[in-house]
């Protein structure tokens, strides 16, 4: 049976990604080295077109189906799931998903070898002291901030805990007061 058939008998004629039905493709999540349904999703047009985009430009409604799809019990929808949300971390649904979203090692280790593909060709994440951040750090603010639109102060020495990454490297997200802001790097220290 062709790679092409055995995915659509595990997915139901369906995109693994978003449901649809229409223009399905063999997607082969990288690296692989043999072709194999294992390492391949069936996706549609949509979903093939902005995974492959190299632009950083992607349809964040379209890609809500994510909520669903990230508890496929298949690997490779898994990692495609987790490098989608990676890719847009910056929307808070999506970082909510990220913290929700549950890996094997394996299936982790896997997902992060291509994960940042565009993040880590940019600039590092850089805080006060220059140390480089990465998603998931704790930092500590060094200085008071008024949290515009939230109506409360953020003041030093609060920690903020499993920061993420945004696009620009000038800034990263965390939670403070139950509040996801976006905090200059410069601002805080690594913990």
């Amino acid at each position: 049976m062709s790679i092409e058939q055995t995915l659509r008998d595990r997915s139901d004629d369906k995109c693994e990604l978003c449901g649809a039905q229409d223009n399905l493709s063999v997607y082969e999540v990288p690296p692989v080295a043999e072709p194999n349904s294992d390492k391949s999703v069936l996706v549609c047009s949509t979903c093939d077109s902005q995974i492959t985009s190299t632009d950083g430009v992607y349809d964040t409604n379209h890609w809500r189906c994510l909520n669903d799809s990230m508890w496929s019990q298949v690997p490779a929808v898994q990692v495609m799931a987790y490098r989608m949300l990676k890719r847009m971390n910056s929307e808070s649904w999506a970082q909510d998903a990220l913290d929700m979203i549950y890996l094997e090692d394996d299936v982790r280790e896997w997902a992060d070898s291509a994960a940042g593909d565009a993040l880590e060709a940019d600039e590092p994440t850089l805080d006060n002291n220059k140390a480089a951040l990465a998603a998931g750090d704790n930092v500590v603010l060094i200085k008071d901030l008024v949290v515009k639109g939230a109506n409360f102060t953020a003041k030093r020495g609060t920690a903020v805990r499993n920061i993420s990454l945004t696009s620009n490297p000038l800034h990263i997200e965390g939670r403070v007061n139950g509040t996801r802001i976006v905090i200059i790097s410069d601002y805080v220290k690594k913990m």
